[in-house]
């Protein structure tokens, strides 16, 4: 075998007897949920032994005695296998020497990411049914990275794209060690029950929620976080009530450092298939949040294994418990202990109609956000689709008394707005104190505190049976101005995005196909924001000039300021995942012209919505 130098991997192939594995295969064995926190393998000086061993087991994503489901998974030899797959984590220069046996009956595996990092993507261990191999290799750059199994076909194609339970983190620290952090891995399991039903388990770190690691913190902790995209899924991460920074961005076999200037802040980031990210933020808030995919379908009762999909219960329940499920992981903030409780200061105060009307194309009902003007509400069967825009002012504090006239709970979560945890909106988990926040129930009220200390462009929208609230229409944009401004409709656009129905097209602003001409003056400083907030997919917008996309400059993501070094010229071609708003600049010419603003899904699945806007 060829001595390992870095960038250089030595690989040894054979089969099961030559390390006397030929007994018979044991019953499938049980996962265990792993929470990253202890590394695999056996670590003498710089050299580190590990034995993996591919297998199926039975996995409990849910309660210990819950249901399960059977699945491909990584161990250590002689240890139970675990989803997410044992961590790998050791200092660069560390020399690795790693045997893997597939103990699967029928299928090849392909194995990913073992290797000098960063890694090829045609870097792959080919190991038969029975077999194994040795693969020695010096662990390559510092960074956070994934390693995988593929069953049954070759290279990085899925047999079953749907069925990734293999993934599991591969971190490479500096010399000098990394500062204290955590290791959150998604991974998912989904199979055909039949023709019309489908069973799903979306975990993070081996749990579906409720079963999900609480994680507990106090207020002023700085956190590091590195968040691996086990799935062939995207996934849309959100944190409730704080910004984080990423620090380092990755494809799973190659990561890439931020510098300071290229680290903007977010509260949500679209996690592409088997990619990574390391970022940092300190909550300044007690209370509980949330961290959880923006995909409504991946965080809803239906992705339980024991789903009834009968059980209408599930889906309306006040209880956090019940009406949320999947790629969720509850963050508990404690107070220091020396903190006195917030003085909230004198708010003006706006009410907030939570409307229900009927059938609206794919909607099979309509629901709607009605900011009331004046001293009369609206009208009891009024709707506005999508919700009043609500125009804020940065620290002015707002108090909204959202009124609840449907027929269901509510609950209204502020997305991206610093709040106390109280007026978040997640029904039966924000809190204040020991209460929790309770359902908006039909006829009843909330008051929601708003303190407003940045301004920028968020989004509200219903945080509960989010699948029929919100593509039904119950979403909104937010826009904080900056005090002594007013908003100006000739040149600040609001294009939100959102869903006709669970089943239906994209919307922008409520129309489908076109939305009326826009006149613009010339010589004029434009400002977009857009935001997507539908229940799933990812939209291009793209601003063009003839056939020709012209170019703006970016100015904030996620209601936060971009920093100067992102404050640039690009072509005006922005791609938007679930939860996520952007704010660009355009300045019209001074002579006359035609300009198209489109929006496409990023699978082309739909027909692209246009809107014409003229320079006279």
């Amino acid at each position: 075998m060829a001595s390992p130098r870095f960038g250089h991997v030595a690989i040894v192939m054979f089969g099961a007897t030559a390390l006397g594995w030929s007994a018979p295969l044991p019953a499938p064995s049980r996962v265990v949920a792993n929470d990253n926190r202890v590394p695999a393998g056996t670590l003498v000086g710089d050299t580190l032994r590990i034995d993996l061993v591919l297998q199926q087991a039975e996995w409990y994503p849910e309660a210990e005695d819950g249901p399960h489901v059977t699945v491909e998974a990584f161990g250590e030899a002689g240890k139970i296998p675990s989803i997410p797959a044992p961590l790998i984590r050791v200092r660069e220069r560390t020399v690795i020497h790693a045997t893997v046996r597939n103990l699967l009956t029928d299928s090849t595996a392909h194995v990913i990411g073992l290797g000098t990092h960063p890694i090829a993507d045609g870097d792959t261990l080919h190991i038969r049914p029975g077999d194994s191999a040795l693969v020695t290799f010096v662990a390559g750059a510092p960074g956070t990275y994934l390693y995988r199994a593929n069953i049954g076909l070759q290279g990085a194609a899925l047999a079953d794209p749907h069925r990734t339970t293999t993934g599991g983190a591969f971190v490479v620290d500096p010399v000098g060690g990394s500062p204290p952090d955590r290791i959150l891995v998604m991974n998912i399991i989904s199979y055909e029950v039949d023709s019309t039903h489908v069973k799903e388990a979306f975990a993070i770190n081996g749990k579906s929620w409720p079963y999900t690691e609480r994680l507990s913190m106090t207020v002023g902790d700085s956190l590091r976080w590195r968040v691996i995209n086990g799935t062939v899924r995207g996934h849309p991460m959100h944190l409730h009530g704080f910004y984080f920074r990423t620090t380092a961005i990755g494809t799973g076999l190659a990561s890439k450092s931020m510098s300071q200037g290229q680290q903007s802040l977010a509260v949500t980031d679209s996690y592409a298939p088997w990619s990574t990210r390391e970022f940092t933020w300190s909550p300044d808030r007690p209370g509980n949040w949330l961290f959880h995919c923006h995909l409504s379908f991946h965080v809803i009762p239906d992705v339980r294994l024991d789903k009834d999909p009968a059980d209408e219960h599930q889906t309306h329940s006040p209880d956090p418990m019940v009406h949320m499920a999947g790629l969720v992981m509850g963050i508990t903030v404690s107070p220091r202990p020396e903190a006195a409780a917030p003085k909230l200061p004198p708010a003006r105060r706006l009410d907030l109609w939570f409307q229900q009307g009927g059938k609206r194309g794919s909607m099979p009902a309509t629901y709607s956000y009605i900011l009331q003007r004046g001293r009369t509400p609206p009208a009891p069967d009024s709707v506005e689709i999508p919700g009043t825009p609500l125009i804020l002012t940065r620290d002015v504090p707002v108090d909204i008394v959202v009124h609840n006239r449907t027929t269901q709970p509510g609950g209204v979560h502020w997305h991206g707005i610093e709040l106390l945890s109280w007026s978040d909106g997640v029904v039966g988990w924000s809190s204040q104190d020991t209460a929790m926040a309770p359902a908006i129930l039909p006829g009843g009220t909330f008051t929601a505190k708003l303190l407003l200390p940045r301004a920028g462009t968020f989004i509200y929208h219903t945080h509960m049976n989010d699948i029929e609230q919100a593509t039904g229409g119950a979403v909104g944009a937010i826009v904080v101005l900056e005090p002594g401004q007013r908003f100006d409709r000739t040149r600040d656009h609001l294009y939100l995005t959102h869903w006709n129905g669970p089943e239906g097209y994209p919307l922008v602003n409520g129309d489908s196909a076109t939305s009326r001409p826009l006149q613009l003056a010339g010589g004029v400083t434009q400002r977009f924001r857009f935001i997507n907030i539908g229940p799933a997919g990812r939209f291009r917008f793209v601003l063009r000039h003839d056939t020709t996309v012209v170019t703006w400059r970016a100015r904030a993501k996620d209601g936060a300021d971009l920093p100067p070094a992102l404050r640039t010229k690009r072509a005006a071609n922005v791609v938007i995942d679930v939860g996520e708003t952007f704010d660009f600049e355009f300045t019209t010419p001074k002579r006359s012209g035609a300009y198209e603003l489109s929006l496409t899904t990023v699978n082309g699945k739909f027909t692209p919505w246009r809107q014409r806007l003229t320079v006279p």
